[in-house]
């Protein structure tokens, strides 16, 4: 299903780049937009719409990064930008702090794919050869039980986006980093020699 929309994904690129200097912070944001666009098309839903959620949803994160108003004042920039309801409502709700409850399938999506593509991400680069296509749902379950391991990636998050969406774990963290594969080379990790 897809409508027409007033904000294509060059105009989401453009204003994640205008707000993001981060090379990982923006890294960050096209993976969860390939686990999006992946969970959308796996669920019949608009993928231009869950791919825009899930590559602007950490965008206001380096001009607000307390936890009060990030989340706030994305929302608050996208929908003076006139991005679509459902992609400002998913970046507001994704951050609990802000009070909004996770009501569609998109905000839970978003949720459970957010913390765990870091996680993903921290497993393939301790690999020896720094690829995703080295990684699967048991190593990164393996590294999840670490606590000391990418400390700063929410285990609770992780759990708490796997019940939200009512997904098994281990298929779960197979469908993401599947969807993180396709596009390896976009977030350098295809390997050390690429």
């Amino acid at each position: 299903m897809t409508t027409h929309l007033s904000k294509t994904r060059e105009d989401a690129w453009q204003l994640l780049n205008e707000f993001t200097k981060s090379e990982s912070l923006v890294k960050h944001g096209q993976a969860v937009e390939a686990a999006m666009r992946a969970y959308a098309r796996s669920y019949g839903e608009d993928e231009e719409i869950w791919g825009m959620a899930g590559l602007l949803h950490d965008f206001d994160y380096e001009q607000f990064p307390q936890v009060d108003q990030h989340g706030k004042e994305g929302a608050r920039i996208l929908a003076e930008r006139g991005f679509p309801e459902a992609v400002v409502y998913a970046v507001l709700s994704h951050n609990d702090a802000t009070g909004a409850p996770r009501t569609h399938l998109l905000d839970r999506a978003l949720f459970a794919v957010d913390e765990l593509t870091g996680l993903i991400t921290a497993t393939a680069l301790v690999r020896p050869t720094k690829s995703i296509h080295d990684v699967d749902a048991k190593s990164v379950v393996r590294k999840m039980k670490d606590k000391a391991f990418a400390r700063s990636v929410s285990r609770e998050d992780i759990h708490k986006g796997v019940q939200e969406m009512n997904v098994d774990l281990e298929a779960h963290f197979t469908f993401v980093i599947g969807a993180m594969q396709s596009i390896a080379a976009e977030l350098g990790l295809a390997g050390a020699g690429s």
